[in-house]
């Protein structure tokens, strides 16, 4: 096969040839281009290319400071499931509907599940620091509707067939500020904190 002509980061690295499949460069070229250096031992050759025009050409790493995709996708998976979860119980409370044996166990099951993948996808520092706060918003929900549970089993119909506890009920309020933060925040992907998701 005829020679073909290398370029490296635009410029020339001389001719290339190809042969059985492969191709080969003059090594000495190479080092010249990397501003590199090169020594013939006799059971191998050495090329050495200095640090900075190695980390140049490496990819660079990947920033911390901001949340990385498959993370900001699994938690925002995962405040929808809470949402369904905060909406049902919500229903159950507005409507004064009676709870089945499996309800409530399945849409918590949900929200936990989403939320362990979103744990899973946390690959930042970022992510981690971010993952708090869906815990805390976790923990906010399940707290809520422990209490709307209990107070169904002990009849107290003004905490759970009223629909204006809804508006009142301090730990519901905290939870839907934290989840608008969250919200933006996860599409921003940008890691930031607020003091209702503590």
């Amino acid at each position: 096969m005829p020679d073909k002509e290398l370029l490296i980061n635009g410029k020339t690295a001389g001719a290339l040839l190809q042969v059985n499949g492969h191709s080969y460069v003059d090594i000495e070229t190479l080092a010249k281009l990397t501003n590199g250096s090169v020594t013939f031992e006799p059971n191998q050759i050495v090329l050495t290319i200095p640090a900075a025009t190695a980390s140049a050409s490496a990819t660079p790493p990947r920033s911390t400071q901001g949340l990385s995709k498959g993370f900001a996708s699994a938690a925002i998976a995962a405040l929808a499931e809470m949402r369904e979860w905060k909406g049902a119980v919500g229903t159950m409370v507005t409507y004064g509907l009676a709870v089945s044996g499996t309800w409530a166990q399945t849409n918590h099951d949900r929200a936990e599940t989403s939320l362990a993948q979103a744990s899973v996808a946390a690959s930042t520092n970022s992510d981690r620091s971010a993952l708090q706060l869906l815990n805390n918003e976790y923990n906010t929900l399940s707290k809520w509707s422990s209490e709307v549970a209990a107070e169904r089993q002990a009849l107290n119909e003004a905490m759970t067939m009223d629909p204006n506890a809804l508006q009142d009920n301090p730990v519901l309020i905290k939870f839907t500020e934290c989840d608008k933060f969250l919200s933006s925040m996860l599409v921003g992907r940008v890691f930031a904190d607020d003091s209702s998701c503590d």
